[in-house]
């Protein structure tokens, strides 16, 4: 009783300095009204832009998901890619089709196939959190890649070999990544068993009772469902966090100073990464301080980490060794700070989200340490 009395009084008293820290560390340089415009003006447009889109992404992918688990593309490529999935993260060969959707997409499109019950039945309880840091690792990752090749009409020279050493240091990330988070899931779910044993009853209806073109629109239509409640479910994680980091991220968007607009905050993070730059230099080879800009801000979204590349191309900072740093953390990262709450979340163990997030920030500095060096020996 003593404890449940002092905690009623201790942690509003905490929540309230927390609160007052808040908005000393904001208001005081932005002002209170433009702060609260900000939060407000960021957590609208991450609506409209970012989740929407997401939502798309998902209804999309859940579709996709859905037809390729209908027609046996998924236990096809469970038998194909099995010796290869097995030893690099310990996951049954499905586990491929997450990595392959959300290279594609984004990371939440992992989602959709995890919800299908003929998905997951090839993993154990452990393995299936797993799948958050697996997708995230590669979530984006055309369009990065895409985005970094088609720089190089504006650095002059090629940025397809540096792009290609990202794209395979960000695998040797997701590895790392995956394997620190198993060894907490395997501690969580220690009596874990495979999913395979779902209810007879719900797999026993025959493809053939059904015909083509109505098992094609049931699967279509099924999957899409389930992206729409994953787009929903994602809401609340993306706005508050990503708000809060794109705030820690910026600065003033205009030299005459805030003015309330969107994405505008006190750019703590850029001084933290100048102050450690002698160890990222080290560690990734960076030619500038600023460059530290990108992963800090692909904590929060990779797609705003982008639109900074071209200008660290006219400033003449960004080497080829950077591009290539810079693509496979941005892959690994992608946004993992603003997604990994309502990913986890969804998958059903919250309580792992703090594992899920230290492990995913692991495997993303090891795929930029990786990067580093193995563009400095093939260079």
């Amino acid at each position: 009783m003593e404890n449940v009395k002092k905690k009623k009084i201790i942690e509003p008293i905490l929540l309230l300095l927390f609160l007052s820290l808040f908005l000393f560390l904001f208001g005081s340089r932005m002002g209170l009204g433009n702060m609260f415009k900000t939060i407000m003006y960021t957590a609208h447009d991450l609506l409209l832009n970012t989740v929407f889109f997401i939502m798309a992404v998902a209804v999309l992918t859940g579709a996709l998901g859905g037809l390729l688990s209908e027609f046996g593309v998924v236990e096809m490529l469970n038998k194909l890619l099995s010796p290869l999935m097995k030893p690099l993260y310990n996951l049954p060969g499905d586990a491929a089709i997450g990595i392959i959707t959300t290279y594609l997409s984004d990371n939440p499109a992992v989602l959709s196939l995890v919800k299908d019950r003929n998905f997951i039945r090839c993993f154990k309880q452990y393995q299936l959190p797993l799948m958050c840091n697996l997708g995230t690792s590669f979530g984006m990752g055309l369009m990065l890649t895409t985005f970094m090749i088609a720089q190089s009409a504006i650095a002059g020279y090629s940025l397809l070999v540096p792009a290609l050493v990202g794209n395979i240091a960000a695998v040797l990330g997701s590895v790392v990544s995956v394997r620190i988070m198993a060894f907490y899931t395997k501690k969580a779910f220690r009596h874990s068993a495979a999913f395979g044993d779902i209810e007879a009853a719900e797999n026993t209806l025959s493809h053939t009772d059904k015909g083509l073109f109505e098992r094609f629109m049931d699967a279509v239509l099924e999957g899409g469902k389930s992206g729409v409640d994953l787009g929903i479910s994602i809401i609340p994680g993306v706005l508050i966090i990503s708000t809060f980091i794109m705030m820690l991220t910026y600065g003033p968007a205009s030299p005459e100073g805030y003015s309330g607009v969107a994405y505008e905050g006190i750019a703590v993070l850029p001084w933290l990464g100048k102050k450690l730059f002698w160890l990222l230099n080290f560690l990734f080879g960076f030619s500038s301080p600023e460059l530290i800009a990108f992963p800090l801000t692909s904590l929060g979204s990779t797609g705003a980490a982008l639109a900074l590349v071209p200008k660290f191309i006219t400033e003449g900072i960004l080497m080829p060794n950077d591009v290539a740093v810079l693509t496979a953390i941005g892959m690994c990262w992608s946004g993992y700070l603003s997604t990994h709450v309502a990913m986890m979340d969804s998958l059903g163990s919250r309580q792992l989200v703090g594992k899920a997030i230290f492990s995913h920030t692991i495997g993303g500095i090891s795929a930029g340490i990786f990067a580093h060096f193995v563009y400095m020996l093939i260079s």
